[in-house]
């Protein structure tokens, strides 16, 4: 149904905010709370009037939200690594988790004390430091550079080439 498809929605600083369902983006445009930016794929009739499917819309308020902190995962690690071993530089999926200052010897499990290593390094680099073990750290690791935008789903970006230029983190895909 027409009335499901999906609409971005962005803040009115022009950020996306989230993605809801055409029915939603409508119901706030006729209530004067939000505009329609780009026109979707069809229309919606009613009984004395046709309107465009809206594909963007945009807040009439600016919404303040909190930014969400990155959650510590393996993955999240891992990619903000680039999937690099810190180590050696050797680029693969198959990676491990090293805590620079091993956790036996008080390191923390934290972002600044947890790299990428492949399989190797891990092994050679065991429960030392990496001074110790006579290795270097291509990069320092710290936090990662949290977006203030919202991610939208991969999915919806091949469906809906109008929302690149609102999605600054997909602009080039």
């Amino acid at each position: 149904m027409m009335i499901n498809y999906p609409v971005l929605v962005l803040n009115q600083s022009y950020e996306p905010l989230t993605v809801c369902r055409a029915r939603r983006a409508i119901v706030l445009i006729f209530q004067g709370k939000a505009e329609m930016l780009e026109d979707g794929v069809g229309y919606i009739h009613s009984i004395r009037e046709t309107f465009p499917l809206p594909s963007i819309i945009r807040l009439a308020q600016m919404i303040k939200r909190p930014r969400r902190e990155r959650k510590m995962t393996r993955f999240e690690i891992f990619s903000r690594d680039k999937f690099t071993c810190q180590y050696c530089g050797q680029q693969t999926r198959q990676l491990t988790l090293d805590h620079i200052i091993p956790r036996y010897r008080g390191g923390q499990h934290t972002w600044e004390n947890v790299v990428s290593a492949c399989v190797a390094c891990n092994r050679r680099k065991a429960g030392r430091t990496p001074r110790e073990a006579n290795m270097k750290l291509i990069r320092l690791p710290s936090p990662p550079g949290g977006s203030p935008f919202y991610i939208v789903p991969y999915h919806y970006l091949h469906e809906r080439d109008e929302w690149r230029k609102y999605l600054p983190q997909h602009a080039n895909q």
